[in-house]
């Protein structure tokens, strides 16, 4: 099995009942990355709101899901870093005497930086077992797991069922170049 990020399977698609072709899952997520709204990412796409958390909700750990997170994550990086300077820069507060500014100081908000960094770790993820295709991906991993989403098997489970069949058909291969018959290699998985 490999653990190198930009392999990806590529299979062909089986249509979705529920509309969410893999073009429609790529522009959500590549929407929600820029825009950080599942509101707007769904029109985007031209679904609902409540069908790409229904998605969501079915693809729990699969790609799709992980790529939600790590889309979320670009943008809240975004934000972290505009708190953090805020919390060590201060915000220029402006004073005014009967309608003249006066002078201006510096305010400081730590609250809100030990807020938001305490967030990020909601946006982790769950941890997995490093045999398992996901582990491969961080939660920072968007354009990866972006890619996986528009290319690969739309679970790991079938990304597993592929690469098991690979691995079988060359077992059977190398026992019938040896044994010059139809030898059967039994591998208990």
């Amino acid at each position: 099995m490999s653990t190198d990020k930009s392999t990806a399977l590529t299979t062909t698609h089986a249509t979705r009942h529920d509309g969410w072709t893999v073009a429609r899952q790529s522009l959500f997520l590549r929407e929600l990355a820029a825009s950080h709204s599942v509101k707007r990412a769904a029109k985007a796409a031209g679904m609902s709101r409540q069908s790409a958390y229904g998605l969501r909700a079915r693809l729990k750990g699969e790609p799709f899901d992980l790529a939600w997170t790590a889309a979320l994550r670009c943008r809240f990086d975004a934000l972290a870093e505009a708190a953090m300077d805020r919390a060590l820069n201060g915000v220029e507060v402006p004073h005014f005497y009967r309608g003249e500014l006066v002078g201006t100081s510096r305010r400081y908000d730590e609250r809100l930086t030990v807020a938001l960094l305490a967030m990020r770790e909601r946006f982790r993820g769950p941890q997995r077992f490093s045999s398992h295709p996901a582990a491969a991906f961080d939660a920072e991993d968007f354009g990866p797991l972006l890619a996986r989403v528009e290319t690969g098997p739309e679970t790991w489970r079938e990304e597993i069922r592929a690469e098991r069949e690979a691995e079988y058909a060359e077992e059977e291969g190398d026992a019938e170049e040896a044994g010059g018959g139809a030898a059967y290699v039994w591998r208990a998985y």
